[in-house]
């Protein structure tokens, strides 16, 4: 297991699986709720004091860090960012951790690279985290976990540490009598941290060959040692109530999972209700907002960063920080200070959840965009089974949201964009995987607020999947450029459609889309 060490610069690694612990006190637990009576005035010719009523709630909410903004490196495709991820590894001195959903089970030079990287630095520690029912689904057959199994054998426990998420939502005769495409319905792990040393980069993207060349994602690398240790820690919090895979040459797949005695809380598939109770308070404490030192000056720096933790199927009560961030900042952009303001969100899978489409619509801005794959660039487009329905239903979902949009006579104010570049499983075609959120304040020119990181912002991601991310609110001039020009290039090969196109005979959904309606309910976003 990899354990930071007294200082934030100096990491003190020890072989034996250490009980990650909090940086945050109890007296900084608390439930957020939304502020109630008017929204603070503003001063229109202050960029600072257009920020302030976002940032004061804000500190309220989740815990933050101040940076410079060129501490913040935009990725653009997913070519430059498997080659950013490789270069860090080569280099890396003292941990990686990755933690993704899954990776491909062919992806050997990545592997080869980690390897390369541990052979030559004896220092170096590698700890990987994944979801147990992505991870093995193929099982006994070549897996994730069988893919990463060996690395442990070759470089010992005391260097590599693999662990697998379980939900504790999939237990019993559930687990025993569901489909494996179908049961990671039931929650996964969906952080996507790439954290090497004291650089980590955020993304929406997993670790596999599609998202390595031609499927379009988000990638944000911070070059922050405080961001980074943050990400750490709750990356150790989620280490601690996963699975670890040990290799096992007795086993057809060539692993086996086990529940370490000194896991924060007991197995999820054994004791699910106690599972939650003792993860509740673990995670409420990562994820909390840190007390403020009244004690010296405070962080100098042009750029907050608010890091984001939706950890929802951990807790109970639910304390998690990325809903009542989206929240807070969508209805203080309500007011009307804010009008002549403008947002791009984007979610390759569409289907936010409700309360988030209300609170879009429902804002003074102006010359907003929504950005979503065609189903063109839908990763389901004409895959077998029932899951090459999803295109329809999230057709059916875009066309509603257009709908609403007419409803409520908001056909001037908000575009929807379909991004296509070429034919799913054609020469030259990509999918579409990208999300997150920019906002650019009345008579600016480049957003000064935007979010990063694994969330669909569905439904299921504020219910069931594990997520993390950042808020990043910055004066600087040059990462607001940055940040511009990302919401600029996500939309290259994007188009605006109406209800007109969807009216046309090749968009209409048929009979089937009810029970592609009910996959995106249980399934959809997940990948």
């Amino acid at each position: 297991m990899i354990v930071r060490g007294a200082t934030r610069c100096c990491l003190r690694l020890r072989p034996t699986l250490a009980r990650p612990t909090s940086r945050f006190s109890p007296q900084s637990c608390r439930r957020y709720s939304m502020p109630s009576g008017p929204m603070p005035t503003v001063n229109p010719t202050s960029s600072a004091g257009m920020l302030a009523p976002f940032v004061n709630e804000l500190d309220k909410i989740a815990p933050s860090f101040k940076i410079s903004g060129s501490q913040i490196h935009i990725i653009q495709s997913p070519i430059d960012f498997y080659e950013t991820l490789k270069a860090r590894i080569r280099t890396a001195k003292e941990r990686i951790f990755l933690s993704t959903l899954y990776i491909g089970k062919s992806e050997k030079e990545l592997i080869a690279t980690i390897e390369d990287a541990l052979r030559a630095n004896p220092e170096l520690k590698l700890s990987i985290l994944t979801d147990a029912l992505r991870g093995t689904r193929e099982a006994p057959e070549p897996s994730c976990a069988s893919l990463l199994a060996p690395l442990v054998t070759e470089f010992g426990s005391d260097r590599v540490e693999i662990r697998m998420y379980h939900t504790p939502n999939l237990t019993g005769l559930r687990k025993k009598h569901i489909p494996k495409r179908i049961n990671e319905g039931w929650g996964l792990q969906h952080m996507k941290l790439y954290g090497v040393d004291d650089e980590i980069i955020l993304s929406g993207a997993n670790l596999s060959n599609d998202y390595f060349t031609n499927r379009q994602d988000r990638y944000h690398l911070f070059s922050s040692s405080e961001v980074t240790n943050y990400f750490w820690d709750l990356y150790q919090g989620v280490m601690s109530l996963s699975f670890l895979v040990q290799p096992a040459k007795d086993e057809p797949s060539g692993f086996r999972l086990h529940w370490p005695s000194t896991n924060t809380a007991p197995n999820p598939l054994e004791r699910s209700t106690e599972f939650i109770s003792k993860a509740t308070p673990f995670i409420h404490n990562l994820i909390a907002p840190k007390e403020k030192s009244e004690k010296g000056s405070l962080p100098s720096g042009d750029t907050t960063v608010y890091m984001l933790g939706q950890l929802s199927q951990l807790m109970k009560p639910d304390t998690s920080t990325e809903l009542p961030v989206m929240t807070h900042i969508l209805k203080t952009l309500a007011a009307p200070e804010y009008t002549g303001s403008s947002w791009t969100f984007t979610a390759g899978y569409f289907n936010p959840a409700p309360s988030l489409t209300n609170l879009l619509l429902s804002t003074a801005s102006q010359d907003n965009v929504v950005i979503t794959a065609s189903p063109y660039a839908n990763g389901f487009y004409k895959s077998k089974g029932v899951s090459g329905l999803l295109p329809d239903a999230y057709t059916l979902l875009a066309r509603r949201f257009l709908r609403t949009i007419k409803e409520r006579k908001q056909d001037s104010a908000v575009v929807l964009k379909e991004w296509r570049r070429g034919t799913v499983n054609e020469p030259g075609g990509w999918t579409y995987h990208a999300k997150g959120l920019w906002i650019t304040l009345p008579n600016e020119k480049d957003p000064s607020i935007s979010i990063i990181g694994s969330s669909n912002y569905t439904k299921r991601s504020y219910s069931h999947d594990l997520e993390a991310g950042a808020l990043i609110v910055t004066q600087d001039p040059g990462l607001k450029k940055r940040l511009g020009d990302e919401q600029k290039w996500l939309q290259e090969y994007a188009s605006p459609v109406t209800l007109d196109d969807f009216a046309k005979t090749e968009r209409r959904v048929g009979l089937k889309v009810r029970i592609a309606m009910w996959i995106v309910s249980v399934v959809g976003g997940a990948l």
